[in-house]
């Protein structure tokens, strides 16, 4: 029973990937080194007078790349709803990446300001009545302003994400590899000024601690050259190749979310390959800091999954075979966290029962071994605690070790979502038409700063 809970805890797919994600990470390192070892030798000719070789590998590296993309190629869509808190410096912190004729916003029925001050801030506008939703939206302005016929790359940009300054020098070169048509943004909770509430701080930091073993045990192993296995390339702030955007259908009927639709169409379609690191394509976001609007996201983000999984189904391919084992795994865990509590209750109140009044049926004594103190401890915690100190080492940030102890009950929560969710998406079809939420004024963290007055973030 221990074994099992550990491997549930932690997820058979993030153990795998994770080995996968060190494969990786050791291969970069060792042509990291051979280049280091490499430009040093150049440098030895160099003084010499002599002239430096190219290695065998760096001159067929050197073949197989694509054209290089400038930002000048690139331009920024913004799909927004009511977003005139915090439109300006979405846009001031895209100003920052691609000159301004790039950015495009798409007001979708806007009942605000929203899209006056995109046009007061120098950008290309189109309002759109009536309310289509974020995938509505997206294929509107890709189609009204003809992006993909323009630009090479497309970054999509949600109106409260602000991406760090270098997003577009590390995320850029990623597209050498000719074969890349997608470039997954990676996810960083904006954690500092902390939320005002004891329990938006504690969100908070489960939201990251979810963005760093996502990103960093899973999808890290997943983008791996050989295996090509994303799924999800999320829609806040990532890039697509525009040859490749223009054969996804972004606006797919009965879904509440694009991003799972349109990560499922690059493979579906064999369009090519989906790439993802650590250190490139970062930009931050505000995650909920109170408990309905926490459950409200999570139950899209999940109904969205399961909804995507209906639509297309089940191929013959390997994304498709890591997918159905993924989604074994998935329903198993969360019956294993949802019926955790009620196990531990019922294999305690038969200990008791043997233990303190004697009762030595063995029935009794079969319930009081199902789930012992003991196993909870080492099969649920302690796995569990690994994740936590994970993030605290990647944060520097200690104080995730004082949570610890209440995360694996926020994943009782997100199990129970995902279960009640699944019916849902194969029993109605969702309109994909959006409600922004309560957004709330809040300092800038100083890693992505950017010029202007303060930052308006999400509620």
């Amino acid at each position: 029973m221990i074994v099992l809970s550990i491997f549930l805890v932690l997820g058979v797919s993030t153990i795998f990937w994770s080995l996968a994600g060190l494969v990786r990470l050791t291969g970069e390192e060792w042509w990291r080194v051979q280049g280091l070892s490499s430009r040093i030798r150049g440098w030895i000719a160099l003084l010499r007078g002599g002239k430096v070789p190219i290695p065998r590998r760096q001159r067929a590296r050197h073949r197989s790349k694509g054209v290089r993309i400038y930002p000048a190629n690139v331009a920024v869509l913004v799909a927004a709803h009511n977003e005139a808190l915090v439109i300006r410096e979405t846009i001031l912190a895209a100003a920052a990446l691609v000159p301004r004729r790039n950015i495009h916003v798409v007001s979708d029925m806007s009942t605000d300001d929203t899209a006056a001050i995109a046009r007061a801030a120098g950008v290309k506008v189109l309002d759109l009545e009536p309310n289509r939703g974020k995938a509505g939206a997206l294929a509107a302005g890709i189609a009204h302003f003809d992006l993909c016929r323009r630009f090479k790359v497309v970054l999509l940009l949600d109106a409260d994400t602000r991406p760090t300054p270098d997003y577009l020098e590390t995320g850029l070169p990623l597209f050498d590899d000719p074969t890349v048509v997608a470039v997954a943004g990676r996810a960083k909770s904006i954690m500092s000024p902390a939320p005002p509430t004891a329990i938006g701080r504690f969100l908070v930091a489960y939201r990251e601690r979810l963005y760093i073993v996502v990103q960093l045990l899973l999808k890290y192993g997943q983008a791996a050259q050989g295996a090509n296995v994303v799924s999800i390339v999320p829609g806040f702030a990532s890039m697509y190749r525009t040859s490749a955007l223009a054969k996804i259908e972004v606006l797919a009927p009965g879904l509440v979310i694009e991003d799972f639709n349109m990560t499922f169409e690059i493979h579906a379609k064999k369009l090519g390959r989906i790439a993802f690191h650590p250190s490139a394509a970062v930009a931050y976001t505000q995650d909920p800091d109170n408990l309905k609007d926490y459950i409200k996201q999570v139950r899209r983000w999940i109904l969205g999954f399961w909804q995507t999984v209906r639509r297309h189904g089940l191929q013959f391919s390997r994304f498709w075979f890591v997918l159905g084992l993924y989604i074994v795994e998935l329903i198993a865990s969360c019956l294993f966290f949802v019926l955790l509590v009620p196990a531990f209750l019922l294999s305690s109140l038969a200990a008791v029962e043997v233990w303190i009044f004697g009762n030595r049926s063995e029935v009794f004594i079969f319930l009081s071994g199902v789930l012992r103190p003991q196993d909870v401890l080492i099969g649920v915690f302690l796995p569990d605690l690994f994740l936590t100190v994970l993030a605290a080492v990647t944060m520097r940030s200690p104080r995730f070790l004082l949570l610890a102890p209440f995360f694996p009950l926020m994943r009782i929560l997100d199990a129970v979502i995902c279960l009640q969710v699944l019916p849902r998406a194969y029993s109605a079809n969702s309109s994909g038409v959006w409600v922004s939420p309560v957004r709330r004024i809040q300092r800038e963290p100083q890693e992505i700063a950017t010029p202007g007055p303060s930052v308006v973030r999400t509620g």
